[in-house]
């Protein structure tokens, strides 16, 4: 059996990936705007790789790790950053992401695809034990992240387009903020 074969749908994210028409829509950083909404444009890039199997007891997993980093339009410091991984239980037909962005949070979510899936949805809601979200206690307070969703298309070849959402209780503020990230990234290797 090849990598591919074995990644099942992750398969086609092997690679480095970037893209420069990304929109992130979140909370102003700005204290007197806490309650505003930010619009910024962004350039990312995305590496993947192959980690092998994984045997975990009788369960056999195969995934990437991958790191990505975005930078706001114009600028050449990153504004975003995260490290993670990527699983496949073909078994389960079983897609698990993992990942803490560098600011007291920690990721673990999932959901179903079948092997040549080049559309999948993943989801992970606080406080649940299977796929849930940690966070650190500022951000609980603050800006408590209650529930993430993430679409994934890779149907083009050799494009990667993905839609996610944190959607946030914020301290003071009735409704729940939908923090998106849209983009679409082109391999580049």
């Amino acid at each position: 059996m090849s990598t591919i074969d074995e990644l099942g749908p992750l398969a086609p994210l092997l690679g480095i990936w970037e893209g420069g028409k990304g929109t992130d829509l979140a909370p102003s950083d700005k204290p007197e705007t806490d309650r505003q909404i930010a619009t910024s444009k962004y350039r990312e890039r995305m590496v993947f790789e192959a980690t092998g199997r994984v045997d975990n007891h009788e369960q056999k997993l195969f995934g990437l790790r991958y790191n990505t980093t975005a930078w706001r339009v114009g600028s050449d410091d990153p504004f975003h950053e995260e490290v993670g991984y990527w699983m496949w239980d073909a078994a389960s037909k079983l897609i698990i992401r993992s990942f803490m962005p560098p600011r007291g949070m920690a990721v673990l979510a999932g959901g179903t695809a079948e092997p040549d899936a080049t559309e999948f949805a993943l989801e992970a809601k606080a406080g649940s034990e299977v796929f849930g979200i940690c966070s650190s206690p500022f951000l609980t307070k603050e800006f408590k992240t209650v529930e993430y969703t993430l679409k994934i298309n890779t149907s083009i070849k050799d494009e990667l387009h993905y839609e996610e959402h944190m959607f946030m209780k914020m301290n003071g503020v009735e409704e729940l903020f939908d923090h998106s990230d849209i983009n679409t990234l082109r391999r580049v290797s």
